[in-house]
């Protein structure tokens, strides 16, 4: 097959390409220019698209020995990421960017321009399994598994890709970098957003969408209890940074349980009354069948465990009915629907969180 390496400058998507190579793919490596201003890259290893990255991801394609491109998509993901990342906090939302990004830019925007160029398919590092049937898995590799982020994408997107390092742990694939003659082999995971180049979301949307003072208030008592500069800087079930100035009358910490764009107001409460059953998501994606109630796992952060439910899927909503409770579930992630499976869990579809009781 004619495929395209998504090559990010990471060990990963290197050894992904280097993979597809071996197994006798037409491989052409392409690395995606997601900056409007290079210059606002980061340096060093703190997010997936630092200076030193494109640079990298072409070293790595000389190793391997295939064609090797950069193509400018910064426009698509200013408007499909970084825009929509502020519209969500705006919003009272919590967005995950890096599912964003896959969902609009690595399985749309790119594989449309690949097949359209002719490739066949698109081949990435993401640690995720397609079964003989099709259908997407988790990776072998639990402590990486990427499959919630990619459970965003259509059954027709995930018929185009490939993911050559599901079935292989981190630490083989760092060994076989170094075997490979791979440069990256030793290159620190790529965490934080990169779009954010010091780390600091709070201050990023605070440029971006000023400052917004509103209330604090008990979720019980309706008593305004502090001030915020602006409620996009929360989130459900946050801790941290209430900055309440006196404690609960019983002692315990409070948490975030909910935020009103509307009246500008941020709600906060005890633990326990993070806890929902009832999660509702909107605009769903079936990877898989999903016919009346159904038993199924659920996973609502990208970090988040599997919990057990009840699924039903109708007038456009999934609904989930959470046999145990779950903590801090925000609207504006995504709720990724598995059926638990020897093979590796197998994704069912997914959906936005709107809603959760």
């Amino acid at each position: 097959m004619r495929v395209l390496a998504a090559m990010s400058g990471g060990v990963d998507s290197a050894v992904a390409a280097a993979r597809a190579a071996a197994a006798g793919h037409d491989v052409t490596g392409v690395h995606l220019a997601l900056s409007r201003n290079p210059q606002s890259y980061r340096t060093g290893a703190r997010g997936c698209c630092s200076r030193e990255d494109s640079h990298d991801a072409r070293r790595a394609a000389d190793v391997i020995g295939i064609p090797f491109y950069v193509w400018d998509m910064a426009e698509e993901f200013h408007a499909d990421v970084v825009d929509d990342f502020l519209a969500e906090y705006a919003a009272g939302r919590t967005p995950n960017p890096c599912l964003r990004c896959n969902e609009k830019i690595k399985f749309a925007a790119v594989l449309d321009r690949a097949l359209a160029l002719g490739f066949d398919a698109v081949v990435t590092g993401h640690y995720a399994r397609l079964g003989a049937d099709g259908l997407l898995r988790r990776a072998v590799d639990l402590g990486k598994d990427q499959s919630y982020v990619l459970g965003v994408l259509t059954p027709e997107q995930v018929r185009h890709s490939m993911f050559p390092l599901g079935d292989t742990l981190k630490s083989d694939v760092r060994a076989e970098a170094q075997e490979r003659g791979l440069m990256v082999a030793d290159k620190p995971d790529s965490h934080d957003i990169c779009f954010i180049a010091d780390g600091d979301t709070r201050g990023f949307l605070r440029r971006h969408l000023g400052e917004s003072p509103g209330d604090i208030v008990d979720g019980t008592t309706g008593e305004v209890l502090g001030r915020h500069d602006g409620a996009y800087a929360f989130t459900v079930g946050q801790r941290k940074g209430l900055q309440l100035g006196r404690p609960a009358p019983d002692g315990k910490p409070r948490y975030v349980l909910s935020i009103t764009p509307v009246s500008n107001t941020v709600t906060v409460g005890p633990a326990e009354a993070l806890d929902v059953r009832t999660v509702v998501g909107e605009r769903p994606v079936q990877l898989a069948a999903i016919d009346g109630p159904i038993e199924a796992q659920v996973q609502m952060r990208a970090h988040g465990e599997a919990t057990d439910a009840v699924i039903e899927l109708a007038g456009g909503r999934l609904t989930a009915s959470l046999r145990q409770p779950a903590r801090g579930i925000a609207p504006g992630q995504a709720i990724v629907v598995y059926r638990p499976d020897p093979g590796g869990d197998i994704v069912l579809g997914s959906a936005t969180i709107v809603n959760a009781e």
